[in-house]
C-alpha cells in the first residue's frame, strides 16, 4: 500500500465511522483527527471522491534543496554496503570524505528509494548479491547473518531461486449467475513472483494438477529450468492417499516435492494469500464493478490478460524482485537457477549394493 492509499484509507475511514457511530465528535476522537478536518474531508469527498482526498503539499517543491546527485549515488552505495548504519553515523561517515549532508538529508535519500529502514537494505542487498554475484564485506555477512536468524525466528519463508518451489492455493471467487461457484487454482513462484491462476467450477484434485498441467510445467520447461518442490496448505485438492489421490500421483510422475504448510497455520503460506489479496483488490472487485460475465471463459480472458500485465508490466517489492516486474526477475535469475537446479539433478545417486 502506498503512502497516498494509506492516507486516503484514514480519511475514508474516519467519514465512515461518523456514519456508523452518529457522532462526529466520536468518530474524530477515535481516528485522531479534528471536527474542522472532518468536514474538510467530507466536503473534498462529496466533491471529487476519493481522488479528492491524497495529501496536498502546500509547498511547492524546491529542486535545490535536494541533496545532489553525487551525494546521493554517494548515499545509496554506502546503504548497501554498510545495511547496518543509521542515517547519523552515515552521516558522519560522508563529512569524513568530505561530503557534507545532514542526517535528515540522508533519510530523505533512503525514504525516496525504498530504504529506509535496515530491513529494506538488507532485502535489496540480497537481491543485489544473487543477481549480480557480488563479494560480500564483513560487515555485510554480519549484518545479513542477524537478519537471518531474525527471520528464522519469525518463520520467514526462504527460497534459493527461480524454480526451488512454487505455492499453490484454492481461491473461492464467488458464484455466478448460469455457472455457480467459482474456484481459482493460483500459483506463484516463491523467488520471481510470477503468477500463474486458472478458473474451475469444482475445487478436486484434478484442477490442482491441471493448473500444473495446463500453465505451470510448460512455462518452466519453455524456459529450461524444473520445477523442484511446490507447498501448499492440507485441503483434500492436495493431500490424500499418495497410492490414488490424483494430484499426490500428478507430483509423483513429474517428480516434484509436496511441501505442506503447518497445520492451523494458513501464514505458512503467505506469499500465495498475499497474491491472494492483490488480485481481489486490483482484478476482481474493479471487473465485477465493471462488466456482467456471462460465462467462466469471459472471465478467464479478462483474468489472463490481468495475469500479463501482473506479471511483465507491474513492478513488484518482493523481497528478490527488487522494483523490477516478476518476468523481469525470473529471466535475470535464470542462470543462477540452471547453475543450482539443473547441477544439482545430475549429481550421481549412490545406490546401495
Amino acid at each position: 500500500m502506498t503512502r497516498d492509499e494509506k492516507i486516503i484509507r484514514n480519511k475514508v475511514g474516519v467519514l465512515e465511522l461518523a456514519k456508523q457511530l452518529g457522532s462526529v465528535s466520536h468518530a474524530c476522537r477515535i481516528m485522531g483527527f479534528s471536527r474542522d478536518s472532518f468536514y474538510r474531508f467530507r466536503d473534498l469527498y462529496q466533491k471529487g471522491g476519493e481522488a479528492a482526498l491524497i495529501e496536498m503539499s502546500r509547498r511547492v517543491p524546491n529542486p535545490k534543496n535536494r541533496v545532489a546527485e553525487a551525494a546521493e549515488r554517494r548515499i545509496l552505495e554506502l546503504a548497501l554496503d554498510q545495511p547496518a548504519w543509521g542515517h547519523t553515523r552515515m552521516a558522519n561517515e560522508l563529512a569524513k570524505g568530505g561530503i557534507r549532508v545532514s542526517p535528515t538529508g540522508v533519510r530523505g535519500v533512503w525514504v525516496r528509494h525504498d530504504l529506509n529502514t535496515m530491513a529494506k537494505r538488507l532485502k535489496a542487498l540480497e537481491a543485489k548479491v544473487a543477481q549480480d554475484g557480488l563479494i560480500l564485506t564483513e560487515d555485510q555477512v554480519a549484518a545479513l547473518e542477524k537478519a537471518k536468524a531474525d527471520k528464522e525466528a519469525h518463520g520467514e519463508f526462504d527460497s534459493a531461486c527461480p524454480g526451488y518451489c512454487g505455492a499453490q492455493d484454492t481461491f473461492y471467487v464467488g458464484t455466478l449467475k448460469g455457472v455457480g461457484r467459482i474456484y481459482q487454482q493460483t500459483f506463484i513462484d516463491t523467488y520471481a513472483k510470477v503468477g500463474f491462476a486458472k478458473l474451475y467450477d469444482v475445487k478436486t484434485a484434478i484442477t490442482a494438477a491441471d493448473l500444473l498441467n495446463d500453465r505451470v510445467l510448460p512455462f518452466f520447461d519453455e524456459h529450461g529450468i524444473p520445477l523442484c518442490r511446490v507447498l501448499t496448505d492440507r485441503g483434500s485438492e492436495y493431500c490424500g492417499n499418495p497410492e490414488r489421490h490424483e494430484y499426490e500421483l500428478y507430483l509423483a510422475i513429474e517428480d516434484i516435492d509436496h511441501s505442506r504448510t503447518k497445520t492451523k497455520s494458513p501464514q505458512t503460506n503467505g506469499i500465495c494469500e498475499r497474491f491472494h489479496k492483490t488480485m481481489l483488490d486490483e482484478f476482481y472487485r474493479v471487473a465485477f464493478r465493471k462488466k456482467l460475465y456471462r460465462s467462466l471463459a469471459e472471465l478467464q480472458a479478462d483474468l489472463d490478460q490481468w495475469l500479463r500485465q501482473y506479471n511483465q508490466v507491474r513492478t513488484h517489492q518482493g523481497r528478490w524482485c527488487y522494483g523490477k516486474t516478476p518476468m523481469q526477475t525470473f529471466l535475470d535469475s535464470l542462470p543462477m537457477a540452471r547453475e543450482k537446479l539443473i547441477d544439482q539433478q545430475n549429481q550421481p545417486v549412490a545406490v546401495a549394493c
